[in-house]
């Protein structure tokens, strides 16, 4: 595709907003946004974060539901049962900090085994530093307590979710979440990662 210039911009700014139009479909060229990024590697999509997301939260919270005696989606989607004595609101209250921690140890050491939670493996991506290398240990505690706000009953998908994707498709937010932003992270198409970082995720 040939590009063309448009007055007041520049040859570069015209090859940078060609390149981030023409791997949108799959991910987004990485250098168009982030100066450091190696040669080739592509942003992913935020739709498949978000589906790696839902994937990894359903198939936890099925786990759990089942290592609770199939009790789990009882007590934390029932909400008279804080009229029903201190016994229940304790059940309630004991449920979502074993929802919450089941998540967050997920998270981390799935991070810290595999690069990547399973489903995200699944949808190819990686989470990566800008220049393309792995993450070291340390990241994964603060990105897996991070995504705990996503399971927030109402608040966590509409407000902090719905952000965090709009963000995840702008420009301006380099296509990352308010977590890849305080890590310094960024979701890669793990197939467009160096050669040294591919060979090391699992």
């Amino acid at each position: 595709m040939k590009p063309i210039l448009h007055k007041g911009h520049t040859v570069s700014e015209c090859m940078a907003d060609e390149a981030v139009t023409v791997y949108q479909g799959g991910g987004t060229l990485a250098q168009a946004v982030l100066s450091s990024a190696p040669e080739g590697m592509l942003i992913a999509p935020v739709w498949k974060r978000v589906a790696a997301y839902m994937l990894d939260v359903v198939l936890l919270t099925l786990v759990l539901h089942l290592l609770t005696g199939q009790q789990m989606m009882y007590y934390l989607t029932d909400y008279s049962l804080f009229g029903e004595g201190p016994r229940y609101v304790l059940a309630v209250i004991l449920n979502w900090v074993i929802f919450f921690s089941g998540h967050y140890l997920y998270f981390k050491y799935t991070g810290r085994t595999v690069g990547r939670s399973f489903a995200q493996r699944g949808f190819r991506i990686a989470i990566v530093h800008d220049n393309g290398t792995l993450l070291e240990d340390h990241h994964w505690g603060p990105r897996a307590f991070g995504k705990l706000i996503y399971l927030l009953p109402i608040v966590g998908p509409l407000w902090f979710g719905l952000r965090d994707v709009i963000r995840g498709q702008s420009k301006e937010a380099e296509y990352r979440t308010r977590i890849d932003s305080k890590n310094h992270t960024v979701a890669a198409v793990d197939w467009s990662l160096p050669s040294d970082t591919r060979l090391r995720l699992r």
